[in-house]
This record gives structure tokens, sequence and C-alpha cells, in this order.
């Protein structure tokens, strides 16, 4: 293959960052003399995760409108237009074949300015319900990656494949060898049922009030905890849990290895992002969704109710969660019917080699 240059471009978030990678591995793994470039936005999780993925990357100060009240508002107009100069002299010197978008800041002003020179352009829309970020490029997109059925009702039919959601390498189907490991990893007992909690790489609190509130109940003794509090809340929580040290609680600002974590988890307690929801399609786990209230649209909710309708996961709204989640998770830990019955569906909801068809899909564009 000619060399292909390609910019992939987004993040804020893990659920955003972790597809991303996961795309330039596979386009690598395919045409391993492609040369690619992340566009992130400055002060966000993209400008350390991916430098140390192995791909260089560059930033722009574009930032979100705030819901409160802030003078940061005010300065929003200005790094808009700052990020789509920037954008395009990124662009004009980059001079890509393919520019793919993955959501997040970042993705407005590459893909527009990258539209505006001719320049073909993939979006990669993670959620059920799409952004308007995402629905206003989605017109001059060549071709739409989605991860849910009936998304023609945002964007032209010809233009959608159904890929699924990449996922982190190493977040599948797990082996028995796998489950002995990630038990010594975590220093976790075989025999008990395991609930693993997660708020996304930030965190959240209304998961982590969740996990403080099981905690300081007492716990149970046929149940251990791992729980990822996220970057956000590290020092609260690091006291929280220097005053009440539990030997069946493990809690990390960031779990490294989160396919050991999958892989011993009976059951999952997550908000109901994209990105985690294919992960636990991918590693095929019962799970607890508790969908984010602050998301644009409640798109976590369409998220959720999604895997609900197909009796594949337990939804709990957010305001209930404190009081309720825990409850139903330690039930869904020890009732194996109903557990093995979330498992299987969804399990059935996953595509597998979600990043390999996205690569394949932009390397044919760039051959183009």
């Amino acid at each position: 293959m000619s060399e292909k240059r390609i910019i992939i471009s987004g993040g804020g978030t893990g659920g955003h960052i972790f597809p991303a990678i996961s795309i330039a591995n596979s386009l690598k793994k395919i045409d391993p003399e492609c040369e690619i470039l992340f566009v992130g936005a400055l002060g966000r999780m993209e400008m350390e995760k991916v430098p140390a993925a192995g791909y260089k990357i560059v930033g722009l100060p574009v930032a979100g409108l705030k819901r409160e009240l802030s003078v940061e508002n005010l300065k929003l107009p200005f790094k808009i237009f700052k990020s789509l100069c920037q954008a395009r002299k990124i662009v004009y010197d980059f001079d890509p074949d393919v520019a793919v978008g993955v959501g997040g800041y970042a993705s407005g002003p590459v893909l527009w300015m990258a539209s505006r020179m001719n320049i073909p352009i993939l979006i990669q829309e993670q959620n059920s319900y799409a952004g308007l970020t995402n629905r206003i490029l989605g017109k001059k997109a060549k071709k739409i990656c989605v991860a849910y059925e009936g998304m023609e009702k945002f964007f032209k039919a010809e233009k959608i494949i159904l890929t699924g959601n990449p996922v982190r390498e190493g977040i599948v189907l797990i082996n028995p060898q796998q489950k002995e490991e990630a038990y010594r990893y975590f220093e976790l007992d075989p025999q008990k049922k395991t609930i693993l909690i997660i708020g996304g790489s930030l965190g959240a609190s209304t998961l982590n009030n969740c996990a403080k509130e099981w905690i300081r109940k007492g716990t149970q003794e046929n149940i251990q905890l791992i729980w990822q509090y996220g970057s956000f809340y590290k020092n609260e929580i690091r006291d929280f849990i220097s005053a009440n040290p539990k030997p069946n609680v493990k809690a990390f600002e960031f779990i490294k290895r989160m396919d050991y974590a999958y892989a011993i988890a009976d059951v999952v307690i997550s908000r109901a992002g994209a990105g985690t929801i294919s992960e636990l399609a991918v590693a095929g786990k019962a799970s607890v969704l508790i969908p984010s209230p602050n998301v644009v649209k409640d798109h976590q909710t369409h998220n959720a109710m999604a895997l609900v309708r197909k009796n594949a996961a337990i939804m709990i709204p957010d305001d209930e969660a404190v009081e309720k989640a825990f409850k139903a998770a330690v039930d869904l830990a020890e009732d194996e019917n109903k557990r093995k019955e979330l498992e299987t569906r969804i399990s059935g909801m996953a595509i597998r080699n979600s990043a390999e068809i996205i690569a394949r899909e932009v390397l044919k564009l760039a051959e183009k």
C-alpha cells in the first residue's frame, strides 16, 4: 500500500479516547505504513493518553459551553474561532487523505475544516441519540459508523454502517486462566461474588456515593468490590477509604487492567456511556446502569433503554441510585439464572471487531 495520511480528532473522556486509539491500532495493523495524527483539546486527557499509546497529537484551545453562568462562556466564541483557524492550518499542513471524528470538542473544528477543504470525512457516532455536532457534520460525511440500529432518523441511510463501538484491546470474552490471574492481581477471593463499579475515567459523584453508602452500612461478607472512583474525586475518596478501610473493597483512581476487572466481575454498576456499554457487551457482563442526567438530550438514558428493551441490562435513575443500586447489584449477583440471562442477551448485541471494520472503511475512503 502507498502511505496514507489520516487525522483522527476528538477526545475529552476515555469513552472517546480509547475507541480512537483502537481505530488507530487497527489502521496500523492493516497498513503499517499509514501516518496518523491525532487532534485533541488542550488540557483534556487525550493530550496524555494518546502519546502514551505511541501516537502524535496536537491540541486545539476549543472548549464546551458550561451549563452554569461562567465568565468562561464569554470566551467561547473566541476559542471556537481560534480553533477553526488552527484546525485549518493543521489540516493544510498534514494534508490527510481522510479525517475521522470520534466525538469530543476537537472533532467539530477539524472535520468542518477538512470538509471545507474537500477532504473526505468519516464520523464515528457512539450513542443511540446523535449529538448536534455530528448531525451537522453528518451532512458532509462520506461514511457514518454507528453502534445502534435506527440511526436513519439522524443521518442518511446510505451513509450509515453498523459497526459497533471499538473497545480497549484485551476486553474480550473471558477465559478461565485470565480469571485466575485477575483474582491474584486484585488480591480478591474467587469464592466470593465481585461487583465492579465504574463511573468513567473522570469519575461520577452518584456512583461514588453509592459505593460510600454501601461501605458505611458495613458491606457484606460474601460480596467484594472493585471501585474506580475517577481522577476528579481522588482526594475525597482517598480520605474516605482511609477512614473506612475494608479488606473486601479495592478502590482505584483508574483501573489500568480493566480486562482483569471485567474478568472477575459478576455484576457491573456503571454509567451508560456508549463506550462502556460496548465494553460490557463484548465482555458479556450483567449490569446495573445509572444514566448520567448531565448529558445533552439525556442520551445515556437512550443508550441504557436500548439494552433494557432487550432485557440485556437493569436501569436505575440517577436520583434513586444511592438507595437502590447496590441492592439491585447484590440481588443480581446472587441470582444466577437472572445474571446468566442478562449476560447472554448483552453478549448477543456485541460487535467484536468494530475497530477493524471502521479502519477498513477509513482506508477505502483514502483509496478514493
